[in-house]
Order: C-alpha cells, then sequence, then structure tokens
C-alpha cells in the first residue's frame, strides 16, 4: 500500500523553483500551530497548516530557496525566535508591525488560514511595516526593565486595595507617602482582627515587591554599568530630569536608535506624535497616537515634570506650549517629546545636553 502524499509535499514535488520565480512566505504563528501561505508567481500556491515547529518549517522554506524572497510573520507573544533561526540559515526574513497591517473593512470571515494568505499577500505587493529586531542581548536587557515595570505595576495595585480597604471600612487613613513610616503606621492600627489580617497580608505583599523591585534594579545597575551601556547612559543622565530610570527605560526599549534617521519617527515611535486629520483646507490635530510602550511614555512625562522644575529653558517651552493649546497636558506631553527627541540627537551626535544647543 503507497503511502498518501499531502497537498503539500504534492506541490513541493509538482514545481520547480528558479531565480526567476518569486514566492513570498506568510505565517500566522501561534503557540501550537502555525499556518503558512506560499504566494507563487502572482496567486497562492500552497496554504498548509503544521505544528510549532521552527525547525520544520525551515526545512519546508529551504525547499524554495532559490526563488525565496521574503518570510513574514507578525509580532506576536512568541517572540523573535523565528525569524533569527530563519536569517541564521541565511534566509530573507521579518517581523511586521500589526497596527500597520492593512485591515479588509468588508471581510465577512477571519481565520487563521486566511491570514497567513494575506499576509503572504501584502509582502508581494509590499504594503507591510517591518519591525526592528533586537539582538538576544539586547532583548535580554529589556526584558530586566520591563520585569520592574510588571513589580512596580503590581505594587501599585497592593497600595489601592490597601486604600480600598480603608475606603470600604470607614478607617481614617493615617496619612504621608508611602514609606516605611507609613508602613509602621498601618501595621499599629488599633484595627479588628479580621481586618488587621486582612491588611497585613497587604502590606507583607507590599513589602515583598518592595524587596523584589529593589534587586531589580540593583540588576539594572549592574546591566547599565557595563561596557556596552555605560557611555549612553552617561550621555542621557545629561539631560535635566533624566535619571538612572528613565535612563534604561529609554535605552532599552529604543536600542538601535541610529536606526531612526529624523524627530518625527522618534516621536511616532514613543506615541507622542498627535493624531492628525486633515481634509480639504481643515486640518484638526487630535490626542496622541499611543503607539509603542506605555511605560517608556509614562517615564517620559515623569521626566518632563522634573525638566520642567530645574531648568528655565523648559519653563519657556512649557509657558510657550500652554499659550497655544490652552492645556496643561498637552503642553507636558509637548515637553516629554522633546526630552525623547534631545536624548536621541545626543547619543547620535555623543554629546551631553547643552541648552543652547538643543531646539525647542
Amino acid at each position: 500500500m503507497s503511502k498518501r502524499v499531502s497537498k503539500k509535499e504534492s506541490w513541493f514535488k509538482e514545481n520547480s523553483f528558479t531565480e526567476k520565480d518569486e514566492i513570498y512566505v506568510g505565517v500566522d504563528v501561534h503557540k501550537l500551530n502555525y499556518h503558512v501561505a506560499i504566494w507563487h508567481n502572482g496567486r497562492i500556491g500552497c496554504a498548509y497548516s503544521m505544528t510549532s515547529d521552527n525547525n520544520k518549517l525551515l526545512r519546508d522554506i529551504q525547499q524554495v530557496r532559490s526563488s525565496l524572497k521574503n518570510i513574514v510573520y507578525e509580532a506576536g507573544p512568541t517572540g523573535y525566535s523565528l525569524v533569527r533561526l530563519l536569517r541564521s540559515a541565511n534566509l530573507p526574513a521579518e517581523v511586521v508591525a500589526v497596527s500597520k497591517t492593512p485591515r479588509m473593512t468588508d471581510s465577512s470571515a477571519k481565520t487563521d488560514r486566511l491570514d497567513c494568505q494575506r499576509l503572504a499577500e501584502y509582502a508581494a505587493k509590499g504594503l507591510l511595516t517591518f519591525v526592528a529586531i533586537p539582538t538576544e542581548q539586547q532583548e535580554a536587557d529589556r526584558q530586566v526593565v520591563r520585569l520592574r515595570d510588571q513589580l512596580t505595576s503590581k505594587r501599585k495595585r497592593i497600595m489601592h486595595q490597601v486604600k480600598s480597604l480603608f475606603l470600604q471600612h470607614s478607617i481614617s487613613w493615617p496619612g504621608g507617602t508611602w514609606s516605611k513610616i507609613l508602613i509602621e503606621r498601618l501595621r499599629q492600627l488599633d484595627i479588628s482582627s479580621e481586618l488587621r489580617f486582612s491588611l497585613d497580608q497587604n502590606l507583607d505583599e507590599y513589602e515583598f515587591f518592595c524587596s523584589k523591585i529593589a534587586e531589580t534594579e540593583a540588576k539594572l545597575r549592574q546591566i547599565f554599568s557595563s561596557e556596552r551601556h555605560s557611555a549612553a547612559i552617561e550621555i542621557f543622565k545629561s539631560h535635566p530630569g533624566v535619571g538612572n530610570i528613565v535612563a534604561w527605560e529609554y535605552r532599552a526599549e529604543m536600542f538601535n536608535i541610529t536606526r531612526f534617521s529624523e524627530p518625527k519617527q522618534i516621536s511616532k515611535y514613543t506615541g507622542l506624535c498627535p493624531r492628525v486629520s486633515q481634509s480639504g483646507k481643515k486640518c484638526h490635530q487630535g490626542p496622541i497616537t499611543k503607539t509603542g510602550r506605555r511605560q517608556l511614555r509614562a517615564m517620559l512625562v515623569q521626566a518632563a515634570w522634573a525638566w520642567y522644575r530645574r531648568d528655565p529653558h523648559a519653563r519657556q517651552i512649557y509657558n510657550r506650549l500652554l499659550h497655544n493649546t490652552g492645556n496643561g497636558k498637552k503642553a507636558i506631553v509637548g515637553l516629554a517629546k522633546r526630552i525623547a527627541i534631545h536624548l536621541w540627537r545626543m547619543l547620535c551626535d555623543g554629546c551631553m545636553y547643552d541648552a543652547n544647543v538643543v531646539k525647542g
């Protein structure tokens, strides 16, 4: 009895591939399976599903190496291991920016099979935007920075839970900012045994996250004092309002900063540029796009407030923006955007901050 041959195997056997052919591969990547579509000379030649095995996918694509123009898949939770493997085999591969992928407004169906076919078609027609791929070392450094963000977010949740407990049970808040003194006051409050147990559990969790944040920041100091980062961090910290945390976040999230060629790209990447709606003679600037990493944007806004307090030059810019927009939030976001651009220029030029050089 002869072995049954799949449609994928039949297609590979029935076709011969030369340098004159054009092949684009779209992959819809998931944890358990991949859906693969091969665009061959102007149409989908083959589409199939497989288990999420990078090496197996590589073996399939090797069969069309001579005709291959690009392999694309959307950025997602599976990370960059697939694109790194493909590139290590000298195959053209890119990761697609999901937010900039064209979407069909009248589509009646959305399936993984259709998604991979559209990716292959859009790649062939040049309609996709690709993301920058960090090196494994850059991604590892960024992971530690993001770990600190996650721990800080969890600690903040505990702080909200404690205040909610006080509000729910009409307990007077002892006052003061979160510190060891406040924690001691909270532990000494005269409340019922049941509420005392609940509060102590929350306080124990708060102190646990504080200790983990301290450990993570110690690791970050070690990472960013290394030779690959130290010079850039010193340049960033020369800017008023920028300290270790902001410098670490900016360095990790922007990584290959020289890939940006103009300030507009920086403001777009950080999500600090306004949405523009233009029709005819009317042009309206709406709220910021908020693309990119939310934590980086928040750090830049915090740095903007610190810059405003410390530098008369920043206050002049803020007052001008406030006069033009009539909105304090828009003015401080404008300062944050300028900090992002200043740091980019400073690192590209290899120079420290100079208020007489940077332009508002």
